[in-house]
């Protein structure tokens, strides 16, 4: 079954029959194609009388065909058929027509506003949301305007090609790798030996967590770790909430030391209801050596992950990940971080939508919870 548009072969087929002189109806009959068809092509795409193009056909009956003894000057058959047609030159006509440039939603073409949509994206963008996140989230707050929804991949494309000066600096963020890495780095399968004695561990493994914590459906489930500024000189607390990915941050102005963790940590479990702090999970870091104190404090039980095995602690480690856009790992001084400036971080990061909880961000899952549990 032909295509809708001719091919460059067929079109040389119209060049050679229409130069033998073939009518409209018997050229279509011998390429396979409506009559109407190849009216319209030679009506489109001829080359006029042909004076500027040296290659084609003409119809042998098309033009006047001069004086005839007896008959004087008949005319020809008119119409299209008093065109040259050649098909290369046909060729590019189409191609060019089939182009059809139109603005883009969010790359306008030369010398045209940007679009409103992208205003919109660039504001996420400056959230730092992803663009997967981005486009995923448009269309849950927009169900009933398509003209607000855009693809990840335009959104990609807009950054790379169309933002320009401060605002190409301000987004280069975005589509580099959040570790700043150019390839994947291996990570270690060590086993558990290597580590020393963890006497505070024993009683504490995760594998005597409560089965809940598991299936992520019940909230008040932590995970928490240390994230370490530049040449291992200060940190920050970092914790998890498993089924909403809510977060919160602590500062460490001082040291990194177990009691000034537990304390820090103490404090911000304190800012939950006693119904969301259950347990947490933490990794075999010496910092946690004083955790009775943290229990007795909270009534939130601590359970500990086996050596070398982050991703037992993988919503821990993902939002880890999401803060070293925040704070570079070469560069960052915790000590110059105040407790309000790690909860404004916070704060932007339950604003931004997760795929793992359908597109909605932390903020709105958890205050679901909170409104189901009080009702």
């Amino acid at each position: 079954m032909p295509g809708q548009r001719l091919s460059s072969a067929e079109r040389a087929q119209v060049e050679v029959l229409f130069g033998q002189g073939l009518t409209f109806p018997q050229i279509a009959e011998a390429i396979g194609r409506h009559r109407s068809t190849v009216w319209r092509e030679v009506s489109r795409n001829h080359c006029g009388t042909g004076g500027r193009v040296p290659t084609g056909q003409r119809h042998p009956y098309g033009p006047d065909l001069g004086y005839v003894a007896g008959v004087g000057y008949p005319k020809g058959w008119g119409g299209a058929y008093r065109w040259k047609y050649c098909h290369r030159n046909a060729q590019g006509k189409a191609d060019a027509r089939a182009r059809r440039p139109r603005d883009g939603k969010l790359r306008p073409r030369w010398g045209r506003a940007w679009p409103p949509l992208w205003q919109t994206v660039k504001d996420r963008l400056l959230q730092r949301h992803s663009p997967w996140q981005i486009a995923r989230s448009l269309r849950r707050e927009f169900p009933e305007r398509p003209e607000m929804w855009v693809s990840h991949e335009t959104i990609y494309q807009a950054i790379y090609f169309q933002a320009r000066g401060g605002m190409r600096q301000e987004l280069a963020r975005q589509v580099a790798l959040r570790s700043g890495r150019a390839v994947r780095r291996a990570q270690s399968r060590q086993a558990s030996a290597g580590r020393g004695s963890r006497p505070w561990v024993c009683d504490f493994h995760i594998s005597t967590r409560p089965a809940e914590v598991a299936d992520r459906a019940v909230p008040g489930h932590w995970e928490g770790d240390l994230v370490i500024g530049a040449r291992g000189s200060s940190a920050i607390i970092t914790l998890v909430e498993r089924a909403t990915r809510y977060v919160m941050l602590g500062a460490l102005p001082e040291s990194r030391v177990s009691e000034q963790v537990i304390d820090t940590l103490t404090g911000l479990m304190r800012r939950l209801p006693a119904e969301l702090r259950k347990t947490l999970t933490w990794d075999q870091g010496i910092e946690m050596i004083q955790h009775p104190v943290f229990t007795l404090a909270t009534d939130c039980k601590v359970y500990f992950c086996d050596p070398h095995s982050p991703w037992q602690r993988g919503s821990n480690e993902n939002t880890n990940g999401l803060l070293r856009q925040y704070f570079p790992r070469s560069s960052t001084d915790f000590r110059t971080w105040t407790q309000d400036d790690l909860d404004a971080v916070a704060r932007e990061l339950h604003g931004r939508p997760r795929q793992t909880l359908d597109w909605q961000n932390p903020a709105e899952v958890l205050h679901k919870h909170l409104v189901a549990t009080a009702a």
